[in-house]
């Protein structure tokens, strides 16, 4: 494995993507304005001017499309693109930092109201929250293709679970009162406290 190769997002990756975010904004919608309980798939696929059955090509359920992230694939994508002269965390800092400075007011607005609505159900919370092993695993095999080193490698897989750790730290703040500040600089300074090592 070289240090520093790594695969980038095909196009295929990157439709099915947009396809998501897409369907997730106008439901993000209508649990605003209707609520949750109140909202089914078929107003969803309505207002994403979709059938059904292409809504059920993308999202399982109604709560998949909650639950959905589409905030770690941007994250992913521009820390992908970090020169491998960069320190790992560093270059993480820097993802979350391109995030707040490209990610649209609409759509930060759009994550604001999907972290209100998981933080007032328990259930959805804890799905959410009950995904970070997987974050662990995604973040570990990316730090580990920038390194060149295995996933599976115990150094690899601290530093990606402990990224994750302050980053979902930082996340559960923002369920319990949803604010800008998570984009404006509360993630990055979790990320450099990690930087720094944490010390108290």
């Amino acid at each position: 494995m070289t240090k520093g190769h790594i695969t980038m997002p095909g196009l295929r990756e990157r439709n099915i993507a947009s396809a998501k975010a897409a369907i997730q904004i106008c439901a993000m919608q209508l649990f605003t304005t209707k609520g949750y309980a109140q909202t089914t798939v078929e107003q969803i696929a309505e207002a994403a001017d979709i059938s059904p059955s292409t809504f059920f090509r993308y999202f399982n359920t109604k709560e998949a499309v909650t639950l959905h992230d589409n905030i770690d694939p941007i994250i992913i994508d521009a820390f992908i693109k970090q020169s491998p002269s960069i320190p790992t965390i560093r270059a993480m800092r820097n993802a979350v930092q391109e995030l707040s400075s490209t990610l649209s007011t609409e759509k930060k607005q759009i994550e604001l109201q999907r972290f209100k609505l998981l933080g007032a159900d328990p259930l959805l919370k804890n799905k959410a929250f009950g995904k970070t092993a997987d974050s662990i695993d995604a973040f570990a095999d990316i730090i580990a293709q920038r390194v060149g080193k295995n996933p599976n490698d115990i150094a690899v897989r601290n530093l990606a679970g402990a990224i994750v750790g302050v980053m979902v730290a930082a996340l559960q703040q923002a369920y319990k009162q949803p604010s800008m500040a998570i984009f404006e600089g509360d993630m990055d300074a979790a990320l450099a406290r990690l930087e720094q090592g944490l010390e108290l």
